[in-house]
């Protein structure tokens, strides 16, 4: 699939492969914060919170460039993001099944163009996580300040697991992709 277009069908099955990690993460993730939020917030507090929360993803990537936590992939290896990537879309495993049935299948191909839109995806699911981490935390503060501590303990490592991690994946795949020389250092 190097600098060739990828067939419909490649395409179709990617995407199918994608909904089960998808799927798995958000039901474990979101539903604890669902439950917590319509049971213990009241509505204009949760519109509140989400309103703040989604305002990050007009942030520029510059912003997000900033906040990169490591200045080698040697230190997201170390925080465990390879280990998390093999359960991720587009992850180890969902590619491994890829290329059981099509050997030559590369998510990022060594064209300009998909290498572009693999670093654009990066920022715009580094931006998704972001805005969910930002709403997490207000919810976790309210969590905290009405003494539900078991919830603020679950939202917390939903917290990391659903938003933290995958923003530290998004700089990982960066930082992997300029290292091959295919993107420019940010």
């Amino acid at each position: 699939m190097t600098g060739k277009k990828v067939p419909t069908r490649i395409k179709r099955l990617v995407a199918l492969y994608n909904i089960l990690p998808n799927t798995i993460w958000s039901v474990l993730n979101l539903l604890p914060i669902s439950v917590f939020c319509y049971s213990l917030i009241n509505i204009k507090l949760f519109y509140s919170f989400l309103t703040i929360s989604l305002l990050s993803i007009f942030l520029p990537k510059t912003f997000f460039n900033s906040i990169q936590l490591g200045k080698t992939p040697a230190y997201y290896k170390k925080t465990g993001v390879t280990f998390i990537n093999r359960f991720t879309q587009n992850g180890d495993v969902i590619n491994g099944l890829i290329r059981k049935k099509f050997p030559q299948y590369k998510v990022v191909s060594t064209g300009r163009q998909s290498v572009n839109k693999v670093l654009q995806q990066t920022y715009m699911f580094e931006k998704f996580h972001f805005a969910m981490f930002l709403f997490f935390i207000l919810v976790n503060i309210y969590a905290v300040k009405y003494d539900y501590l078991w919830w603020a303990f679950i939202l917390s490592v939903n917290n990391l697991i659903y938003n933290v991690y995958p923003c530290l994946l998004q700089q990982y795949i960066r930082f992997r992709l300029q290292l091959s020389g295919k993107v420019k250092a940010t």
